[in-house]
């Protein structure tokens, strides 16, 4: 199993917007996430908009490529979009940062 952390920088003055999107993820962009492997999934964010990441996957690049033939997930990064501090040619699933993996207490 491949842990999976990665950071993104939402904008401070969107928070409450992104919090209560999130509050309503689509039932279709949750279920293509389940069937590509996005399990354990979890996002975490700082009161500055430090946005942290964390999934399970056997295979990342899989679940990556996965979301990417689907048509909800790019839907939902065109209207994501907006909330994030990214140069304008990146989006969200792709404009992260991914930390690496030091410890893990099995």
């Amino acid at each position: 199993m491949e842990r999976v952390c990665f950071l993104l920088q939402v904008r401070a003055d969107r928070l409450d917007e992104y919090k209560a999107r999130h509050r309503a993820v689509w039932d279709d962009m949750q279920a293509a996430l389940a069937a590509t492997g996005w399990g354990n999934y979890s996002l975490f964010l700082r009161d500055d908009g430090l946005l942290v990441g964390y999934l399970e996957t056997e295979d990342f690049a899989a679940a990556q490529a996965g979301m990417e033939a689907t048509e909800v997930n790019a839907r939902w990064q065109a209207s994501m979009a907006e909330f994030f501090e990214l140069p304008s040619d990146e989006r969200p699933d792709t404009g992260f940062t991914r930390l690496e993996e030091v410890f893990h207490l099995a």
